[in-house]
């Protein structure tokens, strides 16, 4: 069996790392869930479309997306979705109902216990 050797990715080490030190340093243990579902492996990384978070989401939610959001389906809900990556498409869709589209980091900065939060994958 080999050793895990966890991402490549050079942006995402540093990101799972900060909310690693994040978790111990407020005592959240969503954002250790956060960095344990992106330190998956590749082929079980999270893309979740706008019409997923859509039928979830509430007016003025904020939505933690721990991989990639994809811009297929329409989004109705003035929502915060703070994600790994956004699609160019999804990123356009989110700013035109008036929602924001932030960096997982960003979000830990803003509210660094997590409260309120709602985890989509």
């Amino acid at each position: 069996m080999p050793n895990p050797t966890g991402p490549s990715n050079v942006e995402l080490r540093l990101l799972i790392r900060f909310l690693r030190k994040a978790s111990a340093q407020t005592g959240a243990a969503i954002w250790r869930y956060v960095a344990d579902i992106l330190e998956k492996p590749r082929r079980s990384r999270v893309s979740v479309n706008l019409s997923k978070i859509d039928r979830y989401a509430a007016d003025n939610d904020v939505v933690i997306v721990p991989g990639k959001v994809l811009g297929s389906g329409e989004l109705r809900k003035r929502v915060t979705i703070a994600a790994f990556k956004f699609s160019k498409d999804a990123a356009s869709k989110i700013k035109m109902v008036g929602g924001d589209a932030i960096n997982i980091s960003e979000l830990v900065k803003k509210n660094p216990k997590g409260t309120g939060a709602k985890i989509i994958t």
